[in-house]
Order: C-alpha cells, then structure tokens, then sequence
C-alpha cells in the first residue's frame, strides 16, 4: 500500500489540478570521455568521486594494494553486501557451518617472527628514559615487556582451531562440520613499518584424514563459482594451485583463486590442506579430545578457506566497470562510464529525483516511496533532496558512474495519474510504471538476480 503522504498528494493534486496532462522527455547525453589509457587511475578516480572511497591518495594507493580503507558510504554498503553474500555462500552451502567470533588480540604467550603486538607507548618511553640501565639491562626489560604484551591476529585461523573441542561436543563428535567468521586482521609491514588493515573472511573445515582432498576440490570449485556469480566476465576469476616451494609450513596443498586485474593477478582467496598438525599443536597433543566418530579415532585433518574482501572489492568495482560509446543526435561522439555491479551487490538500488511540477507536493510522494522503500530494505538514494539545479541527463551521468540499478522520476504526470518513469542503469530504457507497482517491481528484480 502507499504511504499516508503519498496517497494525499496524489489525492489532493487530482482534486485541485485542472491543466492537462503534461509529459517530459529528456534526450540522454553521456559524461565526458575518460582516459583508456589509464584504467586504474580512471577506477581509483571513481571510487573517490562517486563516495566508495574517501578522498586522499593515500587511501586511493590502499585500495588498490587490496587492504582496508577509509571507505565511503557507498564503499561502505557495497563492502557489507558483499560479505552478507560471503556469509550466505558458505553457511548455506552445507548444513554443518557454524559461525563464530574471536577476539582480536590475545596474551602474549605465544612468540614468532612476524608478529604484531599492543604495546602502550608511554609506558615503553618510561622503559626507555631510565638512565641507571645498562644496554644489556634495557634490551632485556624491553624484551620482557613485548613478550607480556598482546598479540594482534593476523588471520583467523586460530581462533577457530581453539573452538574445535566445543564444537566438536556440539556435533557430537561427527564429521565433517566448519566454523565461519569475518573480521578484520592486521598484516605484518613486511619491513615497510606500515601495518595495515584487512577485511578477512575465513571457513575452516574439519573432516576425516582420508576426504581431505577432496574436500579440498569440492571448496575450490565452490568458491570460484561464487567469484564468478556476480562478475561481468567470469573468465577473469580463474583458479591455480600454489607452487610447491610457496607452501606454507604444514600444509600439503594449496589453492589460490584470483582476479586479473588491469596491473595483474592478485589472489582473492587461498584454500590449503593443513593436515593436522596445527590442531594437534593449538590442544598440546591431546589426541583424545579431538578424536572423532568416524571408526578409526582419527584427529581430524584442516581444510582452510582465506579471503581478502577488500581486494575483492576491488575486483567487482574493476569487473564492473564499462565504457560504452555513442553517438548523440548531432552525431557527435560521446563517452558513457558505468559501474555494473550485480544487482544484489550494488550500494544504490534506486534514485529518487523529481521533473516538472509543484516541487512541494513532488516532494511529498518522493518521501513517501523512500519510506516504502526503507521498510521493503531497498536501498535508495534521495536525489529529490538536492538543491542545486541539474538536468536529468547529467543524474542519469552520476547514477550510472554511482551503479545505481534504476533511477525513478516523479513528476508533474505522477501527480495527475499516478505515473511515474523509470529508467534501467543497464538498458538505458525508460518505462512508464504505475506508482504502486514500483516497489514490487525492485524487489522481484532484486530477489531474481540473486537465485541466478
């Protein structure tokens, strides 16, 4: 049903409004040529002049080295989405995947090269500053206090392998099953003194010795379809194992999934065969309670599953991005950028903008349908909100650059007979659609993109 300020504007227009019928059509005209020579700098621009990332070329230059930002609002949306279908992919995809949440730090028993620790800086200084220490004497107090200081993750995995022993009572001691979690994670400076942020996604399976492999198969063709699922060309998410002399300690196998990005592959997500040996060092060998029911008392091997959804973000901002070329009725030239997310990812589902005609009352039922929107969850942008005056031609530039799916028009006609027009991001087509069909109209769309 339409909202109370929707159903009285409307009502009110048609009872006092005695002028014809007026229609407004507008002839499209596309943004200015950008450079295609220069694609990834065309791709950072964007995402700072379109909200998905904050300004600052610093933060344009962690964007594309894949760790987390200063995202903007539409940056924000686009990562959360992402990870809402990450979440859903994989605790959908088997009935044994449960969720969990670790904390970011933890004591500083354990020691090891590439390590970040929390160490208050005052404190330090105070060790630093005390005259009567000999060097010796300083290292030594320096040492001990690092050493008592919490270490920073910078993975997940831990903290799963710490929850095995309860979730393995919850499963009563059946295999297989996996623990799920997002969170962000700090990667070392590899010498650069610049640690930095990730927005991390893990799964970690646990079955028996003998189906490690092919789990290990089964997963990589799961992931690489999702990564596929909502790329422009699937073919640029691709699947490779990890070179012998690359495998990290204890493990047996690994799988990398990565994207080609303008500037080369970079991996998205890393799957290995972790045997289990982790398991049996994280419970101090204590064979007994991690044994299972399979028949043979096996401790369960690991299979681990590692994602990077900054740098994923990435990908589907790079795989979305087109540049369409046309010419207009004067045949000149013009150039047409747009950003293709898949509908179920993309931040702006709908602008709302207002044409012709009394802007108060037009005003009215664009904030009626944002409320309509709002409680149907369709994210919507309020165009009809901005003061400055600018053609339908330059919105439709903006929203398309945006990713917006569909930009809805209320005008002058809408008030009279309920109509509004709507036009498609990606056919450019502008239909006429009754008011109250809108909203079912997005959600269908949305929810059908999705299942595909």
């Amino acid at each position: 049903m339409l909202t109370y300020c929707v159903r009285t504007a409307l009502s009110r227009r048609a009872f006092t409004c005695k002028t014809s019928l007026a229609q407004q059509h507008s002839r499209g005209r596309c943004s200015a040529s950008s450079s295609e020579t220069d694609p990834v700098g065309t791709l950072l621009q964007l995402c700072v002049d379109r909200y998905y990332v904050s300004p600052g070329e610093s933060n344009r230059e962690r964007l594309q080295r894949g760790v987390s930002c200063r995202y903007g609002p539409l940056g924000m949306e686009l990562r959360r989405n992402l990870l809402e279908q990450w979440w859903h992919s994989v605790t959908n995809s088997r009935t044994q995947v449960f969720g969990i949440n670790t904390l970011s730090s933890s004591n500083g028993e354990r020691d090891g090269l590439g390590q970040l620790r929390i160490v208050e800086s005052e404190y330090l200084k105070q060790i630093l500053e005390q005259p009567e220490l000999r060097k010796e004497q300083l290292i030594q107090k320096v040492q001990m206090y690092l050493q008592r200081s919490p270490v920073v993750r910078n993975n997940l995995l831990h903290g799963a392998l710490e929850q095995f022993v309860p979730s393995l009572e919850m499963v009563n001691r059946k295999l297989p099953f996996g623990l799920a979690e997002t969170a962000l994670c700090f990667q070392p400076s590899g010498g650069s003194g610049c640690t930095a942020e990730v927005t991390q996604t893990s799964l970690v399976w646990f079955c028996s010795p003998r189906t490690s492999s092919q789990w290990l198969d089964h997963w990589t063709r799961q992931r690489l379809k999702w990564w596929r699922k909502f790329a422009l060309s699937p073919s640029d998410f691709s699947s490779s194992d990890v070179p012998e002399e690359e495998l990290e300690e204890a493990t047996s196998r690994g799988v990398r999934i990565s994207y080609s990005f303008p500037w080369g592959q970079e991996p998205l997500e890393t799957l290995w065969s972790r045997g289990d040996t982790e398991l049996l060092l994280m419970h101090k060998g204590a064979r007994s309670k991690l044994q299972c029911r399979d028949g043979r008392k096996s401790v369960p091997h690991v299979v681990s599953i590692t994602g990077n959804m900054d740098r994923g973000l990435l990908a589907f901002l790079s795989s979305s991005l087109q540049h369409q070329k046309r010419e207009d009725s004067k045949q000149r030239l013009k150039h047409r950028k747009v950003l293709k997310l898949h509908p179920v990812l993309a931040p702006v589902k709908v602008a709302l903008d207002i044409g012709r005609g009394a802007t108060m009352e037009l005003r009215q039922v664009c904030e009626g349908l944002l409320q309509e929107f709002m409680e149907a969850k369709i994210s919507a942008w309020p165009g009809y909100l901005e003061t400055m005056s600018t053609s339908l031609e330059q919105l439709n530039t903006k929203y398309d650059e945006m990713g917006v799916l569909f930009t809805v028009v209320i005008s002058e006609n809408t008030l009279e007979s309920g109509l509004l027009q709507v036009r498609s991001r990606d056919t450019t087509i502008k239909e006429t659609m009754h008011i109250s069909e809108i909203k079912n109209f997005l959600s269908k769309y949305i929810s059908a993109a999705g299942n595909i």
